[in-house]
Protein backbone atom coordinates (compact mmCIF):
# COMPACT_ATOMS: atom_id res chain seq x y z
CA UNK A 1 0.00 0.00 0.00
CA UNK A 2 1.72 3.53 -0.82
CA UNK A 3 0.13 6.06 1.40
CA UNK A 4 0.81 9.35 1.48
CA UNK A 5 2.82 10.93 4.48
CA UNK A 6 0.92 14.46 3.63
CA UNK A 7 -2.92 12.98 3.58
CA UNK A 8 -2.89 14.11 7.24
CA UNK A 9 -1.29 16.92 7.19
CA UNK A 10 -3.13 18.59 4.36
CA UNK A 11 -6.54 17.97 6.45
CA UNK A 12 -5.66 20.63 8.66
CA UNK A 13 -4.52 23.44 6.25
CA UNK A 14 -5.38 25.35 3.01
CA UNK A 15 -1.74 25.90 2.26
CA UNK A 16 -0.35 23.88 -0.63
CA UNK A 17 1.83 21.12 0.91
CA UNK A 18 3.41 18.09 -0.51
CA UNK A 19 1.69 18.41 -4.02
CA UNK A 20 4.37 15.98 -5.27
CA UNK A 21 5.65 16.04 -8.96
CA UNK A 22 5.05 14.43 -12.52
CA UNK A 23 8.61 14.33 -13.55
CA UNK A 24 9.49 17.87 -13.74
CA UNK A 25 6.27 19.33 -13.48
CA UNK A 26 3.60 19.57 -11.12
CA UNK A 27 0.69 16.45 -11.17
CA UNK A 28 -2.76 17.50 -13.11
CA UNK A 29 -5.04 17.24 -9.98
CA UNK A 30 -2.36 20.08 -8.42
CA UNK A 31 -2.31 22.12 -11.53
CA UNK A 32 -5.71 22.19 -12.63
CA UNK A 33 -6.42 23.26 -8.53
CA UNK A 34 -4.27 26.34 -8.53
CA UNK A 35 -5.43 27.51 -12.07
CA UNK A 36 -8.70 27.14 -10.16
CA UNK A 37 -7.45 29.13 -7.15
CA UNK A 38 -5.76 31.99 -9.55
CA UNK A 39 -9.13 32.05 -11.37
CA UNK A 40 -10.82 32.85 -8.08
CA UNK A 41 -8.68 35.58 -7.20
CA UNK A 42 -8.99 37.29 -10.25
CA UNK A 43 -12.68 37.41 -10.36
CA UNK A 44 -12.65 38.42 -6.62
CA UNK A 45 -10.40 41.61 -7.62
CA UNK A 46 -12.44 42.67 -10.68
CA UNK A 47 -15.77 41.23 -9.75
CA UNK A 48 -18.28 44.52 -9.36
CA UNK A 49 -19.74 45.08 -5.58
CA UNK A 50 -23.59 44.60 -5.73
CA UNK A 51 -24.46 48.10 -3.87
CA UNK A 52 -28.38 47.18 -4.33
CA UNK A 53 -27.98 43.48 -2.72
CA UNK A 54 -25.72 44.54 -0.24
CA UNK A 55 -27.97 47.43 0.48
CA UNK A 56 -31.32 45.62 1.14
CA UNK A 57 -29.50 43.03 3.12
CA UNK A 58 -28.56 45.70 5.26
CA UNK A 59 -31.86 47.63 5.55
CA UNK A 60 -33.64 43.97 6.40
CA UNK A 61 -31.40 43.56 9.39
CA UNK A 62 -32.23 47.23 10.33
CA UNK A 63 -29.51 49.47 9.18
CA UNK A 64 -29.79 52.88 7.82
CA UNK A 65 -27.26 53.40 4.91
CA UNK A 66 -26.06 55.56 2.54
CA UNK A 67 -23.50 55.09 -0.85
CA UNK A 68 -20.74 57.04 -1.78
CA UNK A 69 -18.07 57.05 -4.34
CA UNK A 70 -14.20 57.51 -4.85
CA UNK A 71 -12.58 59.55 -7.23
CA UNK A 72 -11.87 55.96 -9.72
CA UNK A 73 -14.63 55.96 -12.52
CA UNK A 74 -14.62 52.60 -12.84
CA UNK A 75 -12.59 49.42 -11.91
CA UNK A 76 -9.49 49.68 -14.55
CA UNK A 77 -8.99 53.77 -13.31
CA UNK A 78 -8.91 51.74 -9.35
CA UNK A 79 -6.53 49.10 -10.38
CA UNK A 80 -4.27 51.34 -11.99
CA UNK A 81 -4.52 54.54 -9.89
CA UNK A 82 -4.70 54.09 -6.01
CA UNK A 83 -4.74 57.68 -5.31
CA UNK A 84 -7.82 58.26 -7.00
CA UNK A 85 -9.00 55.27 -4.34
CA UNK A 86 -8.51 57.36 -1.31
CA UNK A 87 -10.58 60.55 -2.27
CA UNK A 88 -14.62 60.95 -2.77
CA UNK A 89 -16.13 62.48 -5.91
CA UNK A 90 -17.87 65.82 -5.66
CA UNK A 91 -21.20 64.39 -5.53
CA UNK A 92 -20.75 62.02 -2.28
CA UNK A 93 -18.81 64.77 -1.19
CA UNK A 94 -21.10 67.28 -1.68
CA UNK A 95 -23.90 64.24 -0.16
CA UNK A 96 -22.10 63.89 3.01
CA UNK A 97 -21.87 67.69 3.93
CA UNK A 98 -25.27 68.37 3.46
CA UNK A 99 -25.82 65.40 6.36
CA UNK A 100 -26.75 67.20 9.49
CA UNK A 101 -23.67 68.00 11.76
CA UNK A 102 -23.95 65.51 14.99
CA UNK A 103 -20.76 64.39 17.16
CA UNK A 104 -20.21 60.70 16.29
CA UNK A 105 -17.82 58.45 18.17
CA UNK A 106 -17.98 56.07 14.84
CA UNK A 107 -18.45 56.36 11.19
CA UNK A 108 -18.00 52.81 9.23
CA UNK A 109 -17.72 52.54 6.00
CA UNK A 110 -17.99 48.95 4.14
CA UNK A 111 -15.70 48.94 0.85
CA UNK A 112 -15.15 46.83 -2.20
CA UNK A 113 -11.83 47.02 -2.02
CA UNK A 114 -9.81 43.95 -3.89
CA UNK A 115 -12.47 41.72 -3.04
CA UNK A 116 -16.39 42.50 -3.80
CA UNK A 117 -17.23 39.48 -2.68
CA UNK A 118 -15.85 39.38 0.97
CA UNK A 119 -17.87 42.46 1.65
CA UNK A 120 -20.56 41.27 -0.26
CA UNK A 121 -20.55 38.03 1.71
CA UNK A 122 -18.98 38.61 5.67
CA UNK A 123 -19.60 42.51 5.98
CA UNK A 124 -23.20 42.37 7.63
CA UNK A 125 -22.45 39.39 9.63
CA UNK A 126 -20.03 41.13 11.10
CA UNK A 127 -21.77 44.54 11.70
CA UNK A 128 -24.46 42.78 13.67
CA UNK A 129 -21.70 41.08 15.93
CA UNK A 130 -20.37 44.69 16.51
CA UNK A 131 -23.09 46.43 17.54
CA UNK A 132 -23.72 43.10 20.16
CA UNK A 133 -20.17 44.53 21.06
CA UNK A 134 -20.73 47.85 21.35
CA UNK A 135 -24.25 47.52 23.56
CA UNK A 136 -25.31 50.60 22.17
CA UNK A 137 -22.68 52.75 24.36
CA UNK A 138 -21.44 54.47 21.42
CA UNK A 139 -22.87 57.23 19.05
CA UNK A 140 -22.56 56.21 15.53
CA UNK A 141 -22.61 57.91 12.17
CA UNK A 142 -24.38 57.03 9.16
CA UNK A 143 -23.38 53.58 7.61
CA UNK A 144 -21.42 54.10 4.04
CA UNK A 145 -21.01 51.74 1.44
CA UNK A 146 -18.42 52.89 -0.64
CA UNK A 147 -17.15 51.54 -4.41
CA UNK A 148 -14.08 52.17 -6.07
CA UNK A 149 -12.83 52.49 -2.66
CA UNK A 150 -9.10 52.22 -0.65
CA UNK A 151 -8.57 52.44 2.90
CA UNK A 152 -7.87 55.88 3.16
CA UNK A 153 -11.28 56.63 1.67
CA UNK A 154 -12.37 56.58 5.32
CA UNK A 155 -9.99 59.21 6.87
CA UNK A 156 -12.32 61.86 4.16
CA UNK A 157 -15.31 60.38 5.40
CA UNK A 158 -14.87 60.76 8.83
CA UNK A 159 -12.90 64.09 8.63
CA UNK A 160 -16.05 65.18 6.57
CA UNK A 161 -18.74 63.81 9.54
CA UNK A 162 -16.71 64.94 11.85
CA UNK A 163 -16.61 61.38 13.76
CA UNK A 164 -13.66 60.95 16.28
CA UNK A 165 -13.09 57.28 14.56
CA UNK A 166 -13.79 55.58 11.36
CA UNK A 167 -13.70 51.75 10.65
CA UNK A 168 -13.25 50.54 7.35
CA UNK A 169 -14.66 47.15 6.65
CA UNK A 170 -12.84 46.19 3.11
CA UNK A 171 -12.50 43.50 0.72
CA UNK A 172 -8.69 42.57 0.98
CA UNK A 173 -6.25 41.00 -1.55
CA UNK A 174 -7.24 37.74 -2.67
CA UNK A 175 -4.55 34.83 -1.47
CA UNK A 176 -4.79 31.50 -3.89
CA UNK A 177 -6.62 30.37 -0.90
CA UNK A 178 -8.45 33.02 0.80
CA UNK A 179 -10.15 35.14 -1.90
CA UNK A 180 -12.40 36.36 0.35
CA UNK A 181 -11.26 37.89 3.59
CA UNK A 182 -12.44 40.79 4.77
CA UNK A 183 -10.26 43.42 6.37
CA UNK A 184 -11.24 45.82 9.04
CA UNK A 185 -9.11 49.26 9.67
CA UNK A 186 -9.54 51.49 12.78
CA UNK A 187 -8.28 55.20 12.91
CA UNK A 188 -8.53 57.49 15.40
CA UNK A 189 -9.44 61.36 14.22
CA UNK A 190 -9.73 60.73 10.82
CA UNK A 191 -8.30 63.17 7.97
CA UNK A 192 -6.75 63.64 5.18
CA UNK A 193 -3.29 62.52 5.21
CA UNK A 194 -3.14 60.03 7.86
CA UNK A 195 -0.73 56.71 7.21
CA UNK A 196 -1.19 53.25 7.32
CA UNK A 197 0.85 53.46 10.64
CA UNK A 198 -1.88 55.50 12.04
CA UNK A 199 -4.33 52.47 11.78
CA UNK A 200 -5.19 48.88 13.56
CA UNK A 201 -6.11 46.76 11.23
CA UNK A 202 -7.92 43.15 11.59
CA UNK A 203 -7.24 40.91 9.13
CA UNK A 204 -8.73 37.58 7.60
CA UNK A 205 -12.31 38.11 8.45
CA UNK A 206 -14.23 35.22 7.08
CA UNK A 207 -15.58 31.98 8.18
CA UNK A 208 -12.57 29.77 7.35
CA UNK A 209 -10.24 32.92 9.10
CA UNK A 210 -11.06 34.63 11.70
CA UNK A 211 -14.63 34.46 12.38
CA UNK A 212 -16.99 37.56 13.34
CA UNK A 213 -17.59 36.80 16.24
CA UNK A 214 -14.51 37.16 17.57
CA UNK A 215 -13.26 39.94 15.48
CA UNK A 216 -16.20 42.23 16.65
CA UNK A 217 -14.61 41.82 20.35
CA UNK A 218 -11.18 42.39 19.11
CA UNK A 219 -12.62 45.48 17.10
CA UNK A 220 -14.73 46.59 19.99
CA UNK A 221 -11.68 46.52 22.31
CA UNK A 222 -9.88 48.51 20.12
CA UNK A 223 -11.80 51.15 19.67
CA UNK A 224 -12.79 51.47 23.34
CA UNK A 225 -8.84 52.01 23.74
CA UNK A 226 -8.55 54.06 20.71
CA UNK A 227 -11.73 56.68 22.23
CA UNK A 228 -9.88 56.75 25.77
CA UNK A 229 -6.64 57.00 24.64
CA UNK A 230 -7.39 59.25 21.71
CA UNK A 231 -4.66 56.85 19.60
CA UNK A 232 -4.61 54.26 17.21
CA UNK A 233 -1.91 52.42 14.93
CA UNK A 234 1.57 51.54 16.20
CA UNK A 235 0.29 53.76 19.45
CA UNK A 236 -2.12 51.40 20.81
CA UNK A 237 -1.37 48.01 21.36
CA UNK A 238 -3.66 45.30 20.68
CA UNK A 239 -3.60 43.52 24.12
CA UNK A 240 -7.08 42.73 23.99
CA UNK A 241 -6.33 39.15 24.60
CA UNK A 242 -4.74 39.94 27.93
CA UNK A 243 -8.14 41.55 29.12
CA UNK A 244 -10.14 38.38 27.47
CA UNK A 245 -8.07 35.98 29.50
CA UNK A 246 -8.33 37.99 32.69
CA UNK A 247 -4.37 38.92 32.72
CA UNK A 248 -4.85 42.43 33.08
Amino acid sequence: MNLDPWAALRRHTPARIGIGRAGTSMPTRELLDFNAAHAQARDAVLRPLDVAALGADLSGAGWAWLSVQSRAAGRDIYLRRPDLGRRLDEPSLERLRALPQEAFDLVVVLGDGLSAVATQTHALPLLNQLKQAFGGQLRIGPLLIATQARVALGDEIGAVLGARAVLVLLGERPGLSSPDSLGAYLTFGPALGRSDAERNCVSNIRPAGLVPELAAQRLAWLLREALRRRVSGVALKDDSELDFLGQR
